[in-house]
């Protein structure tokens, strides 16, 4: 099994157990699912997002970040229901595993907004204890530097248009398996 396979069915498998049904799934004995890695698992249905949970730093093996995610992101987003069993069938997994996020110095806005790199880059917001984050998968539907920084800061609790010096922008990529497309994103 390739490492999205053994990704994506870990985290399916850990959603089945959750809801009661057969899923017994034994990942294979390799060194990368045991280094420590941070990674978001995300569910959507017929196209919507159904739930997404992840972690920004690495503080377990991967496998087991993947599969506790995978379970948070089914029954845990407060934006969801828990997800019910006759859904499960319904849903499409992408599994995204992310670099060590870098800090990005900038001295203004503008600047900052010509250092993204569209598509490329997953951004965290911190500023005070507010805090936000977008993987580089909403690029899709926010495709200007402006929309994803400005939608960016109102998940972190901020308007849209706000600015502080004190904002501190963190980016990392992901290598993303999905269900849906079987292909590395």
């Amino acid at each position: 099994m390739d490492k999205g396979n053994v990704l994506l069915t870990l985290a399916r498998s850990a959603i089945a157990g959750r809801l009661g049904m057969a899923a017994a799934f034994t990942p294979p004995d390799t060194a990368w699912l045991n280094e420590p890695r941070a990674s978001f698992v995300t569910l959507h249905k017929n196209g919507a997002l159904r739930g997404c949970i992840g972690s920004l730093a690495a503080h377990r093996p991967l496998g087991e970040d993947v599969a506790a995610n995978a379970v948070a992101a089914a029954f845990h987003d407060p934006r969801f229901a828990p997800l019910a069993a006759d859904e499960f069938a319904a849903i499409d997994i992408e599994v995204s595993v992310l670099s060590v996020p870098e800090k990005i110095s900038f001295s203004d806005e503008n600047e900052l907004l010509c250092l993204l790199r569209p598509h490329i880059d997953g951004l965290i917001l911190s500023y005070g204890n507010q805090r936000g984050t977008f993987l580089p998968q909403v690029w899709q539907q926010l495709p200007q530097p402006t929309q994803f920084l400005a939608h960016l800061k109102q998940k972190a609790g901020l308007s849209p248009d706000f600015w502080h010096p004190d904002i501190e922008i963190s980016r990392y990529t992901v290598e993303a398996f999905s269900e849906k497309s079987e292909e590395t994103t």
